[in-house]
């Protein structure tokens, strides 16, 4: 189980977060929404340890984050932040090997057993067929899937995705929310996803969780959150929340737009860079 705890951020004079406790339990889907600047990044940051809290703590499985070995939590958390890029001389494959340096020998060599890791992650999100292009020359959604295998090569217990949709086209969103949903699925992995489409968290988590005000203002399952009143209260917008009965999960209709109150919540969201919980390091390929 990851956890965080009485987690409080702030930048300068700026409080972000203060008090957060959250609990994810182990294998579930949680996406985390709310306007833009309201602290949802700088959570999964804090969750990483890629930002150490002011006050609060971390905790997977009963233990500080902040008090692991490093490969050792790299090779139990991964994280995906924002608009990443790779190194532009960089294949598919030496880029999901990236996610074996926490299990990487002395000088970063790989082993058999790291590139048969590399082969199942490829496999996993379905572009081992691309394994030699350079990344730059991927589709935005192939892209992101080698972002997403070189998370899955890691082999992490948790996986943290911050904006995992971010610059793509619609088709593209989907694809990659129903990748995220499938090895959720089928490998028990805890995920916890930043979204900004709630239509979108809706139907691909189990859990919203909504940061407004430096905290935490809804905690629950899509058809206890997704509701005209707090999409009112916290984008100021007027919708209708209708039910998708195919899917069995709510969506909303916009009416009305309050642009004084949430006019942040449509802009683009800013890149940030990719981190590993393991570092940057380069292994050295066979």
């Amino acid at each position: 189980m990851l956890q965080a705890k009485h987690i409080t951020i702030s930048y300068g004079a700026k409080t972000v977060l203060k008090d957060v406790s959250l609990d994810f339990a182990a294998g579930s889907l949680t996406a985390i929404i709310g306007r833009n600047g309201c602290g949802k990044s700088t959570l999964l940051k804090a969750m990483s340890r890629s930002l150490i809290p002011q006050e609060g703590d971390v905790l997977l499985d009963g233990t500080s984050i902040f008090h692991q070995n490093t490969k050792k939590l790299a090779q139990r958390l991964a994280i995906l932040s924002q608009g990443v890029r790779s190194p532009e001389d960089y294949t598919v494959r030496r880029l999901v090997c990236c996610g074996r340096y926490p299990y990487a020998g002395f000088g970063g060599r790989l082993s058999q057993k790291d590139f048969d890791a590399v082969d199942r992650a490829l496999a996993d999100v379905n572009i081992a067929h691309l394994c030699d292009r350079p990344v730059e020359t991927l589709s935005g959604g192939e892209r992101q899937r080698a972002w997403i295998a070189m998370l899955l090569a890691q082999e992490p217990e948790v996986m943290l995705l911050d904006e995992p949709t971010t610059f793509l086209d619609i088709g593209c969103q989907y694809e990659i929310l129903r990748l995220v949903r499938r090895l959720n699925r089928e490998k028990g992995i805890t995920t916890v996803m930043v979204l900004h489409d709630l239509n979108q968290a809706a139907r691909y988590a189990g859990r919203i969780v909504v940061l407004r005000d430096h905290g935490v203002f809804a905690d629950g399952p899509p058809a206890s959150i997704l509701t005209s009143d707090l999409l009112a209260s916290v984008f100021g917008v007027q919708a209708r929340v209708l039910l998708d009965e195919a899917a069995g999960v709510p969506y909303y209709i916009p009416r009305k737009w309050n642009e004084g109150k949430a006019a942040g919540q449509f802009n683009l969201p800013v890149p940030a860079f990719f981190v590993c919980c393991a570092g940057t390091a380069r292994p050295i390929l066979k």
